[in-house]
């Protein structure tokens, strides 16, 4: 389902992190609303299950396994979609990767991995997106942060590192672009039913969740709106938990 009269017709759309979970949700989405979309994650399989399932529903996707913490993988990523489709009309950041546990005990490898993916990777993608982007004036990025972009929780120490320097990314990257005809948002989301969820926060009743298809809609909301209207940011959380 997708916001009324949303039509993506003849745009095309990078969608991170999109062989499962919330990436899945959303290149399922934005295929739904008419775009092309490119789907990239490390996972073969994953991506081509989620392509395949786009393509039996009329849609059209290409998946291009990509390890996003390198990266000349990233560079050929974005050179097939300039090959492929002349450009990029919409980028998704979602790819991300979660370690936890007391920062006390905390490995620097793991840390360093936690900021390559999530941080460096949307740095990367957003830097040759705008490239593609700059020289016909339009397009959109969205950064899928996290709650942790904002709030602090216990044995999260690197991955809420990580989503506070999304935040400081995007708010930048918002003023930069704005003069080139470029919106750029980040979506906040709470506790979403998702693999990453489950390891980081096991006491939670996945019933209670938001589920990924939550999230895809809320980008979709976003590519919905005017060219007059241009959205910082959206927290969504799941009913029931703490506003702020």
């Amino acid at each position: 389902m997708q916001p009324m009269n949303l039509d993506l017709s003849g745009q095309s759309a990078l969608v991170t992190g999109a062989g499962r979970g919330i990436g899945r949700a959303i290149g399922s989405a934005l295929a739904s609303a008419g775009a092309w979309v490119f789907l990239a994650a490390r996972t073969t399989d994953q991506l081509e299950s989620a392509a395949r399932e786009i393509q039996q529903n009329g849609g059209t996707a290409v998946p291009v396994p990509t390890d996003l913490s390198k990266e000349e993988d990233i560079q050929s990523l974005f050179q097939r979609i300039s090959d492929r489709a002349g450009g990029l009309d919409i980028l998704v950041n979602n790819a991300g990767v979660g370690f936890f546990g007391p920062l006390v005990e905390f490995s620097s490898s793991d840390f360093d991995r936690v900021m390559q993916v999530n941080t460096k990777a949307t740095f990367l993608c957003c830097q040759r997106a705008l490239r593609l982007m700059i020289p016909k004036r339009k397009g959109y990025i969205i950064n899928i942060s996290s709650v942790v972009g904002f709030k602090g929780y216990p044995n999260q120490a690197a991955y809420t590192a990580s989503k506070h320097a999304v935040m400081g990314l995007t708010k930048s990257l918002a003023v930069e672009a704005q003069e080139h005809g470029i919106r750029v948002s980040a979506v906040l989301p709470g506790g979403v039913n998702t693999k990453m969820v489950a390891d980081a926060r096991p006491d939670l009743d996945p019933k209670i969740l938001l589920q990924p298809e939550d999230i895809a809609h809320t980008v979709l909301y976003l590519l919905s709106l005017s060219d007059r209207a241009a959205v910082d940011q959206i927290y969504i959380r799941r009913r029931g938990s703490q506003p702020f």
